[in-house]
């Protein structure tokens, strides 16, 4: 069988799934659907939005299902009509297993992880927030339990101590790009073997919420300088600004700075000469050098302290008493 005999059903919702899709459309290979989540709305104008794959798919002329419900007896009947080789899946919902089971050479998932570390939703943003040096991704077969498959193939790459969730997503992205590929080649090739994850050896990453990016300056500098990176650019760790009045506004803190300042001031206060901002932490200050107020625009340090007369971060002042 040649890759253009093969029939592949495409589940994905993300622009970290379009980089595979784009890939293995690009090179020819069959994808007789794509699966991704339905349309949203959203705003005061209700407005409609699509899923990066939707669009992608869409552009591409591709077929299109967005079943509300995986277990929906029409979508579960589209799906067998399509009578697909195979099933790849890139960051979408857990598949029920009259799906994954469906296919004669089975579903195949990329996830942005080295597994078994990091099995969960947010794979990424986890291993930055927990100061680690090395990621990668990991292909595997899907089985009932998530992020428990064989494993097909795994790559790995450096995380720098200044790299935020956003870099490391777009390296993970183009290098699983290249691996979905091959793991397919391998697919067809007859050549594909897989190895079982080691029992009872993982790490979670849960699905980040709002609480989860409220940042607690009493933590040291080095595990706040790796919450904040591992939130950017996006949801974005938060905190409470006070300012000279008394006024509190929630601000996103986007980069910061390790500066290895002592200080005996006690954390969340604000320093400032005017051109930069430090916050005391647990065990010294860190500079923070872009941040985002709410209902503003990103901005550097030095125009939010032109607008701005920081006086301390952390909860507001009523939880605090």
């Amino acid at each position: 069988m040649g890759k253009k005999d093969l029939k592949i059903v495409f589940f994905g919702t993300p622009e970290f799934a379009v980089a595979s899709l784009d890939r293995i459309v690009g090179n020819g290979w069959q994808i007789a659907a794509v699966v991704t989540m339905p349309d949203k709305t959203a705003g005061r104008g209700h407005k409609r939005i699509e899923s990066d794959v939707k669009k992608y798919a869409v552009a591409k002329g591709l077929k299109v299902l967005q079943p509300a419900k995986l277990k929906a007896p029409d979508f579960i009947e589209a799906l067998k009509e399509i009578n697909a080789d195979l099933f790849v899946v890139i960051a979408f919902r857990m598949l029920p297993r009259e799906v994954w089971e469906m296919p004669r050479l089975g579903t195949f998932n990329l996830h942005g992880s080295l597994l078994p570390k990091y099995r969960g939703a947010a794979p990424i943003n986890r291993a930055v927030m927990n100061g680690e040096t090395v990621t990668g991704v990991t292909t595997f077969f899907l089985r009932h339990e998530i992020d428990t498959g064989d494993i097909i193939d795994m790559r790995q790459t450096t995380i720098g101590p200044d790299d935020n969730a956003g870099d490391v997503h777009d390296r993970l992205m183009a290098i699983g790009a290249e691996m979905v590929e091959s793991t397919l080649e391998k697919i067809v090739d007859g050549t594909v073997t897989t190895h079982p994850q080691p029992e009872g050896v993982f790490t979670p990453a849960p699905k980040i919420f709002k609480e989860t990016c409220l940042i607690d300056w009493t933590a040291g500098e080095a595990d706040i300088h790796n919450h904040v990176r591992g939130l950017a650019p996006y949801p974005g760790a938060w905190t409470v600004m006070t300012d000279q009045t008394g006024k509190e506004t929630e601000v996103k803190i986007l980069r910061t700075i390790r500066t290895g300042k002592s200080t005996d001031a006690a954390p969340g206060t604000c320093l400032s000469d005017g051109h930069h901002l430090e916050v005391a932490t647990g065990d010294g200050l860190i500079e923070v050098a872009e941040l985002q107020p709410a209902g503003k625009k990103r901005m550097a340090a030095d125009a939010f302290l032109r607008g701005y007369h920081a006086v301390r971060f952390g909860n507001p002042a009523s939880e605090d008493e």
